[in-house]
């Protein structure tokens, strides 16, 4: 075999770092890219964020202004009717709102408190009744035992168990019965919320008829009800009267009192705050047209730090002088990653507006069948990089806020031959439910009728999936025999 030496000129695919740190940055959240900018603030000297200077400048300005002015008035021979007061904040601050300069999205000064729990509310009474030592034991055992909805999520031995080791721990040697545990949890399902520490549903709402006066009008019935619970759940109205004897008057009405009842005591102190997602797009209409722009509070303002890069000389090679030069590029590079990010985003976001323009005009029910080839043969790119754009954003409309997936949806054929979002299709059936008879609940073979009566070609398992993925129950389940 002979050895040579010769060219040859072929084409290969290679992933740079500049090339890998923008795919990175371009499938990151908003609360990521804080994160990472943040990150490359504090390893580059030569990138720095850009400070909103004007209102500090302004206000240097105005101070020296309104001082000067003071001083020729005080040594004027005549003071005159009008002093300057103190700076109008208005002349320096200027609001301005989190996504756009709208009242639509007006921001808000946080001034939530910091609420009680359930078990901190409980224990709080259970401190001003007279109970023992042993009972106030008890007490806290059981309160410790509450789940989120305010039932017990013990059996009494547990409940016994816990408050003997604590006991044994503090040094008194008493045996707690079983009744003890039974009376300090009677005393606790009286305390407000009523009802809570019950066993479950039945024995809640028991607990509060219990509370009631005697003479409340169908009291007795309502607890009749209860203890045919099963039978009541299952909707077996036959069998239901019965059982107990009464008339289809009295069961509705008895029924309408136990709806007047909290039936969870313990959800109305669950924290109800949300997280939040901020925007990264905002969607707005003006002049009957729908305009998209990026929210200003996730465009960071980057620049290279003027003071190290005067330091940079051309032709020097020492260590220094290369450090910085390779800050210099990287903070670069960072920037138009950033930079090529945002304008990704914001042609992506754009496509997905011009697509489901009658999303935003009718609502769902004017959802488009959309995939990722549509929008990234129109913006020219490829699947993926669509794909990352639109994992973790979330675009801001009048609508409310939705992820960029929600508008991404599968079609159903239609029997004109078109298409039909798998989105419009459930806020069909969603919208056909709402309005059905309660007594007479359409059925799923009903509603695929009543769709292809419409155009819409769907067999009855497809609105039995998507009825399921809305979370409503069938047929025989949403059925209201009263």
């Amino acid at each position: 075999m002979k050895l040579s030496v010769g060219l040859k000129v072929a084409n290969s695919l290679s992933l740079t770092p500049q090339l890998q740190q923008a795919i990175r940055l371009l499938q990151l959240s908003s609360l990521e890219l804080e994160q990472e900018i943040q990150i490359q603030l504090d390893s580059n000297p030569l990138l720095e964020k850009i400070e909103d200077e004007g209102t500090a400048e302004s206000l240097t300005h105005l101070e020296n202004k309104e001082s000067r002015d003071l001083t020729q008035d005080l040594n004027a021979d005549h003071l005159p009717n009008d002093l300057p007061v103190d700076t109008d904040w208005d002349d320096v601050y200027t609001h301005q709102s989190t996504a756009l300069a709208s009242p639509e999205y007006e921001e808000r000064e946080d001034n939530r408190q910091a609420e009680h729990t359930l078990k901190e509310h409980i224990l709080a009474q259970v401190n001003l009744l007279h109970f023992s030592t042993v009972d106030r034991l008890i007490a806290y055992c059981v309160v410790d035992c509450l789940d989120e909805k305010g039932f017990l999520d013990a059996e009494i031995e547990e409940i016994i168990e816990a408050a003997q080791y604590l006991l044994s721990e503090a040094g008194l040697e008493e045996e707690i019965e079983a009744d003890e545990v039974m009376v300090v949890l009677k005393h606790i399902q009286r305390l407000d919320p009523v009802g809570v520490g019950s066993k479950n549903l039945a024995e809640c709402l028991k607990v509060q008829l219990d509370v009631l006066d005697v003479f409340t009008p169908l009291r007795n019935e309502a607890l009749s009800l209860l203890k045919y619970y099963e039978l009541l759940v299952s909707n077996d109205l036959n069998k239901l009267l019965k059982s107990t004897n009464l008339t289809m008057l009295q069961v509705k009405e008895a029924i309408e009192l136990l709806k007047t009842l909290k039936p969870y005591p313990g959800l109305d102190f669950e924290a109800q705050d949300s997280d939040y997602q901020v925007p990264d797009v905002v969607v707005t209409k003006k002049d009957q047209s729908w305009q998209v722009q990026l929210n200003p509070d996730i465009m960071p303002k980057l620049r290279i730090n003027s003071f190290y890069s005067n330091m940079i000389r051309r032709a020097d090679q020492s260590d220094g002088n290369m450090y910085l030069r390779n800050q210099m590029l990287e903070a670069k590079n960072f920037i138009k990653s950033i930079d090529e990010r945002h304008k990704t985003l914001l042609k992506v976001a754009t496509c997905i507006v011009e697509h489901q323009r009658n999303f935003f005009e009718i609502g769902p029910e004017g959802m488009k069948p959309l995939v990722l080839r549509d929008v990234a043969e129109e913006v020219e790119l490829h699947e993926s990089t669509v794909s990352r754009v639109t994992t973790n954003k979330y675009m801001l409309t009048p609508r409310g806020l939705f992820e960029l997936k929600y508008f991404f949806s599968s079609h159903v054929g239609t029997t004109s031959g078109g298409e039909c979002s798998s989105t419009a299709i459930r806020a069909r059936i969603k919208k056909m439910i709402s309005a059905e008879n309660p007594r007479k609940p359409l059925s799923d073979n009903i509603i695929a009728n009543m769709l292809k009566d419409e155009g819409i070609d769907v067999a009855r398992r497809t609105v039995a999936k998507y009825r399921e993925s809305l979370h409503i129950p069938s047929s025989s389940e949403r059925k209201v025999l009263i």
